[in-house]
């Protein structure tokens, strides 16, 4: 943004599986809801948070980090319906960082689980002692699968950006 190659747009601000109402009968979504985190804001943020919750199969609250993946045909179905509409309004700057986002969302949200765990959990809210640490090693391992499928997300990206 400080080198003039990226703007601010209207974002979601969570766009996690949750937020998005899916149809029953065709398994499309419909709409996406829970409105109050919607600010202006890089789409990167969006575009990186949504495959960090949907293709992580086992979730945010994974019990065993071994189960923790990053789910290439998810990833390709969410990027591929993305890219139907926001190949209007991509710029090719934009283009240049998807796989960037998707890595640093991850990362950033590991961060923030590990940071909320010793200041008393007072963002993120608990059911167990621990939890908001286990959140943040769920998302440390997302990164480390996230990376282990570099070159095959960059393909798929590549691929549906053209």
């Amino acid at each position: 943004m400080k080198a003039g190659e990226l703007q601010n747009r209207l974002i979601h601000g969570d766009p996690k599986g949750s937020n998005i109402m899916i149809d029953d009968d065709s398994g499309k979504g419909t709409a996406i809801i829970d409105l109050d985190t919607v600010k202006p804001g890089l789409i990167h943020y969006d575009f990186g948070d949504a495959p960090r919750s949907l293709c992580n199969r086992a979730g945010e609250e994974a019990e065993n980090l071994s189960d923790v993946v990053f789910d290439l045909d998810f990833c390709d179905a969410f990027v591929h319906g993305y890219t139907v509409n926001a190949k209007n309004f991509l710029t090719k700057t934009d283009r240049k960082y998807p796989y960037d986002a998707i890595r640093l969302i991850a990362f950033e949200r590991g961060i923030r689980f590990f940071q909320d765990h010793p200041a008393g959990n007072v963002y993120f809210k608990i059911r167990v002692p621990g939890q908001n640490l286990h959140r943040a090693n769920v998302q440390f391992r997302l990164c480390e699968r996230i990376d282990i499928r570099k070159r095959q997300i960059k393909q798929l990206l590549d691929e549906a950006f053209q």
